[in-house]
């Protein structure tokens, strides 16, 4: 819905996307914004809910990076401290260098705090209104349906074959079981891949 940007022409047949060189990059600053602004107020429930949206901007309109390198800073922001979201700040560095890295962090996290400040002193006005509990009620499921759309659409470039979708089985199940911290999964999800999926 944003149009494509010149990042788009840098990707040759399926050839991984290489950074944006200096001039181009900043040609790159106003779209950046556009989109990440955009895809901040679609974060309900979580960065996750956005994914399908950013995969469709980032991957399939501009052209800043392919499917695989979305999955990939994806997976290693799981290691990062803070929100996971925060692997947005690599793609605005890779489409817009620093320049791009700052609008995105800015463009991002800003609208929904913004947002998030607004909603909660209103929120805490309206506690003994009598739709309130019944607003909660219907904005709960909507969130996991957001969240789950999310998990399937990286599933789809992440899960490509019997091994991955046993690694990703396997994950589920320990993740359920045991409570354990995720980072160490990624960690062991990167060796693994190293070791046997060359």
């Amino acid at each position: 819905c944003f149009g494509a940007g010149g990042a788009a022409r840098r990707r040759v047949g399926g050839n991984p996307v290489a950074p944006a060189e200096a001039g181009r990059a900043m040609s790159e600053i106003p779209a950046l914004a556009r989109v990440f602004s955009y895809l901040s107020l679609l974060t309900v429930g979580g960065g996750m809910a956005a994914f399908p949206e950013l995969q469709e901007q980032a991957v399939h309109v501009h052209g800043w990076l392919t499917d695989k390198q979305l999955i990939h800073l994806y997976s290693v922001g799981q290691l990062a401290p803070g929100p996971n979201m925060m692997m947005i700040v690599a793609i605005g560095q890779w489409a817009g260098g620093l320049a791009g890295a700052l609008v995105v962090l800015a463009a991002f996290f800003g609208p929904t705090a913004v947002l998030a400040y607004g909603v909660a002193a209103a929120w805490k006005r309206l506690e003994s209104w009598p739709w309130r509990t019944s607003i909660q009620k219907g904005l709960a499921p909507v969130s996991i349906g957001l969240l789950l759309a999310g998990g399937l659409t990286m599933a789809k470039g992440a899960v490509t074959g019997t091994l991955t979708a046993t690694v990703a089985a396997a994950v589920l199940i320990v993740l359920l079981r045991f409570k354990i911290n995720p980072a160490l999964l990624v960690i062991g999800g990167g060796a693994f891949g190293f070791l046997v999926m060359q």
